[in-house]
């Protein structure tokens, strides 16, 4: 006899997604189109899939892919008084600096902004004394790893070095997170991530965000990409795809090749661009990165 108000015929989420994954996967490719059929049966929502679709392929994520420029890093010197240190903090709104010595590639430390409340408190205040170690990791260090590190040693930022020990800029708890969750924004979040600009790369190519216009790509690059059916770059390589581009996979437009930094279930966020040499793009296509 059943028991009151058992329903056998509602199976769980997870009785539900054990019946889906039979037989088991055998790559992660079966496995995100298990879940994609999943997804599409209800079982969750769009938001879930997003989350999951992210961490799992947070494995083919470097941090060289996802930092800070150096360039674009928001650095104090180690000389800097308090005074411009506090007028700097309030202007940028972090709560970490990376402090430098001789040059940008000598960071000595971290600057947490809160520790300027010893200043305020009317104590002895000393940056090379409230100074934080600072930690560096190769530009190739894959994001599930990057995460773990920041999880067991409480860290919030870490300095990306390339191969000669250089800086080569910055990657936060936040940076990595987004790969995950989506595009984290804040009352402070200013400038090209957040109004959707261009930022230029050292080696001659440039971070878009893809909800830039195609009138204001043109502007800037001098192209002539038409808007008479999508109004975005993003709309741009949705139309030339057919269907929504999945993370890492390129497309080749009218001489600029796009190659899709971030993107989830219902949207791209971010593009890498580059203007190819004339003549390059003959007989490219659409591919996987």
């Amino acid at each position: 006899m059943e028991e009151a108000g058992s329903h056998p015929e509602k199976l769980s989420f997870l009785d539900r997604l054990a019946a889906l994954l039979t037989p088991e996967p055998e790559d992660r490719d079966e496995l995100l189109a298990f879940l994609r059929a999943a997804h599409e049966r209800d079982l969750f929502d769009a938001d879930a899939f997003s989350i999951i679709e992210g961490a799992l392929e947070m494995s083919d994520i470097r941090a060289r892919d996802i930092m800070v420029p150096g360039a674009r890093m928001n650095v104090l010197h180690i000389d800097d008084s308090v005074a411009s240190i506090v007028a700097f903090a309030v202007k940028t709104g972090h709560s970490r600096f990376p402090v430098i010595g001789n040059g940008r590639d000598d960071v000595i430390g971290i600057l947490l902004a809160k520790d300027l409340l010893r200043f305020f408190a009317g104590k002895e205040f000393c940056l090379r004394d409230m100074l934080r170690p600072a930690i560096f990791i190769p530009e190739s260090k894959p994001l599930n790893v990057l995460l773990r590190e920041f999880r067991l040693n409480s860290n919030h930022m870490a300095i990306v070095v390339d191969e000669y020990g250089g800086v080569a800029g910055l990657v936060t708890i936040e940076n990595v997170l987004e790969q995950i969750v989506g595009e984290i924004e804040d009352e402070h979040d200013t400038g090209v991530e957040a109004s959707g600009s261009i930022v230029a790369e050292k080696d001659g190519r440039y971070r878009v965000k893809a909800m830039i216009s195609i009138d204001d790509f043109n502007v800037a690059f001098g192209t002539g990409f038409s808007d008479e059916e999508v109004d975005t770059v993003g709309g741009l390589l949705i139309r030339h795809f057919g269907r929504l581009p999945r993370r890492g996979e390129i497309a080749v437009i009218e001489g600029w090749r796009f190659c899709v930094l971030r993107a989830d279930s219902r949207r791209i966020d971010l593009l890498l661009a580059e203007r190819l040499p004339e003549g390059a793009d003959a007989g490219l296509g659409a591919s996987d990165a």
